[in-house]
């Protein structure tokens, strides 16, 4: 199952249906919305880094409405590419690990109290990790054939948790940086929970997929392929 129902995440889609069509119509690139996307989330990440958090936040949440836009644009305007997937996967997890490491200088260097630090160093380095995993996870599933969309934090309520409270609270009241620890502390747990369902449903659904066929073997000594494809 996941936090936010389907139908809110569908919902949502739906009223950004207009600009999808005016991006179509201009010959805009799902390529580029990617990577306008990726640029939005490391300044993200910069601007955790900076202790700028409700600025690190919107532009957490701003980045969602890009990984949306991008699908959809490519979906409606007939742009779907194997390159297009490839690229979208690989430059997510690139924008991923810059927010988290935008926060983990946050709580080294920010205003967060000493005797939270070193917790809240691992609590970072653990959500960065998990999240990373959790894509990659679902990436490797549906690689080999079994859909893999259950956890309680998905991209989505990754994105949300943590951009929402950063957005409004900021620094949050009271000690600086305490909120913003709890909230990536709990995104840690959960991701890591996210991390350990996948492999529960792939390892239960995939007893009856039949294993993936083997890559052929790749000479990779010079010049042997081709003195093998003239018979010599």
């Amino acid at each position: 199952m996941n936090v936010i129902p389907q139908s809110i995440k569908d919902g949502f889609v739906r009223l950004t249906g207009p600009l999808v069509r005016a991006l179509i119509r201009g010959g805009v690139h799902p390529n580029a919305i990617t990577t306008l996307g990726t640029l939005v989330l490391i300044g993200s990440g910069i601007a955790f880094g900076l202790s700028k958090v409700r600025l690190g936040g919107s532009l957490l949440l701003l980045s969602g409405v890009f990984d949306i836009l991008d699908g959809q644009v490519a979906r409606q305007g007939a742009m779907m590419t194997t390159f297009g997937a490839f690229y979208d996967s690989t430059v997510d997890r690139i924008g991923e690990a810059a927010v988290f490491t935008g926060l983990i200088i946050y709580f080294l260097t920010g205003p967060l109290p000493l005797e939270l630090v070193p917790t809240a160093f691992a609590a970072g380095l653990i959500a960065l990790v998990a999240s990373l995993l959790v894509s990659y996870t679902r990436a490797r599933a549906e690689g080999l054939g079994v859909e893999c969309k259950v956890g309680i934090a998905a991209r989505a309520e990754r994105i949300l948790f943590l951009g929402l409270p950063a957005m409004v609270f900021g620094e949050g009241p009271g000690r600086p940086g305490v909120l913003l620890f709890y909230i990536v502390s709990v995104l840690a747990f959960v991701s890591v929970i996210t991390v350990i369902q996948r492999i529960a449903h792939v390892a239960r659904v995939a007893r009856g997929v039949p294993p993936p066929a083997p890559f052929p073997k790749r000479e990779t000594l010079p010049g042997v392929a081709a003195v093998r494809r003239k018979g010599h």
